[in-house]
């Protein structure tokens, strides 16, 4: 790993800008390596991520995994593969119990720099609406199902647009069954292709 960012990400796990605005001590959670073939631009990390100290390490992630076609071993091989959520830490909950949204000030400080420290990124996926609005910017369509739908618009970027794979996302994944029939093989066939590094 380059010296750059080996420093970068010491600064990141380092970080408290946000903790007077959050519920919990700030804990950021990522996995990154100059080697990664693909980027995961998830949202923040969840609450068993938090406690565990492992990105997507919960039923979320078991779809996203099973989205992309890849074992756990693949999936957390930061030599193959990088997560870099537009919130480092866990935000907190809202009054409904909901996740709230990441803090804002994570992407203004980090993303661009990390973004710049891995060179190898062959495919990346836009895993829910925030991801999908800062890295599409005004590409992005007015709803996330319209961006979903759009997805091969991107696919030219190596950009794949995904719903955040929450369980609460289930009644969507059922009104849409496109995204599984039609999204899905291509993205797996992309996510093969950049893992064998052909």
């Amino acid at each position: 790993m380059s010296d750059d960012l080996q420093s970068l990400i010491e600064d990141m796990r380092q970080c408290r800008l946000c903790e007077a605005e959050m519920e919990r001590a700030p804990n950021p959670i990522f996995q990154l390596s100059d080697s990664a073939r693909i980027l995961v631009a998830g949202q923040a990390p969840g609450n068993l991520a938090d406690t565990t100290g492992t990105p997507f390490n919960d039923p979320s992630g078991d779809r996203l995994r099973d989205w992309m076609g890849v074992s756990r071993e693949e999936f957390y091989d930061r030599s193959k593969l990088a997560i870099l959520p537009m919130g480092l830490c866990f935000p907190g909950y809202d009054a409904k119990g909901g996740d709230i949204p990441p803090m804002k000030r994570c992407a203004d400080v980090w993303r661009q720099q990390v973004l710049d420290l891995l060179p190898r990124i062959e495919v990346v996926l836009l895993v829910g609406g925030y991801a999908q609005r800062w890295h599409l910017g005004r590409r992005v369509e007015k709803t996330l199902t319209a961006t979903v739908a759009n997805w091969k618009s991107y696919t030219s970027d190596r950009m794949f647009t995904l719903p955040h794979p929450s369980w609460r996302n289930t009644a969507w994944l059922k009104r849409n069954p496109w995204f599984e029939a039609d999204v899905l093989p291509d993205l797996r066939r992309a996510i093969r292709s950049a893992l064998s590094g052909s």
